[in-house]
């Protein structure tokens, strides 16, 4: 089991000096990117942080219709006193093994947001008809930018921030955070939405589709369905407070504050 639980008793906090915008999967709405992002600028105007985290939970491209553009204006984003943070989702550990030369996964790729992606990108699915999986792994090689590949082999795991941890699916229930494998980091559902075990620490992850976001003790889903609600939403942490921002009108409240 874990061992670190240094707030038992109390509401957990945030890393000391920092806040975080921890970003649901955006699943190629660069639309809804952009709403979200002004959003987040114009509430570090309004109460400005010394130091900032902008974590991305991965998944940020397939299912909707701009998985390039999400790529570009992420690999370019720059803003002073904004440390931004991109973890892999299960998303792009599939196209990654795709631009690695793995065929297997072609075709379940292409079924679940994989061709808007690649049409993203400039390609066609008339090009893809009837062609073996071997020949769309290079279509895609061919498409998908060297430098867009480059930024995707950056991204990490899991971030520690306090008494959280995010991730992109969730962890493995009673495994220590640096025993948890790729697999479960990055795709898991059950046992960990189940759960409700003192993991240590509050996991904050996307993966998962709600209505609205999930809150429970050990556990805070973010993922609002982007692609097809309209709805990207961030959680934001500073110290013990909470307030979530998303792309409708209005934000949440702080809340969870002592």
């Amino acid at each position: 089991m874990f061992n670190f639980s240094p707030r038992r008793g109390q509401s957990p906090a945030g890393a000391r000096g920092y806040r975080a915008y921890v970003v649901g999967d955006i699943h190629g709405r660069v639309d809804l990117l952009e709403h979200l992002l002004a959003k987040i600028h114009a509430d570090l105007q309004h109460r400005p942080a010394r130091k900032t985290m902008l974590v991305f939970v991965g998944d940020l491209i397939d299912r909707g219709p701009s998985s390039a553009q999400v790529i570009e204006r992420l690999r370019n984003y720059r803003r002073e006193g904004v440390q931004p943070v991109f973890l892999l989702g299960n998303h792009e550990e599939v196209l990654l093994r795709i631009l690695g030369g793995d065929a297997s996964v072609v075709d379940s790729w292409l079924q679940f947001g994989g061709l808007q992606c690649l049409q993203s990108y400039g390609g066609s699915f008339a090009r893809l008809r009837g062609r073996p999986a071997e020949e769309v792994v290079e279509i895609v090689r061919s498409a998908v930018p060297q430098e867009h590949v480059e930024f995707l082999e950056t991204f990490i795991d899991s971030c520690r921030f306090g008494d959280y941890l995010f991730v992109h699916a969730g962890i493995r229930p009673g495994v220590e955070v640096d025993q948890q494998s790729q697999s479960d980091l990055r795709w898991i559902r059950e046992p960990f939405l189940f759960d409700d075990s003192d993991h240590g620490f509050v996991v904050v992850h996307g993966h998962t589709i709600r209505d609205e976001v999930e809150e429970r003790p050990n556990r805070i889903g973010i993922d609002t369905g982007a692609y097809r609600s309209g709805v990207l939403t961030a959680l934001v942490i500073e110290g013990t407070d909470r307030w979530l921002i998303d792309t409708r009108n209005g934000t949440e409240a702080a809340k969870g504050g002592d």
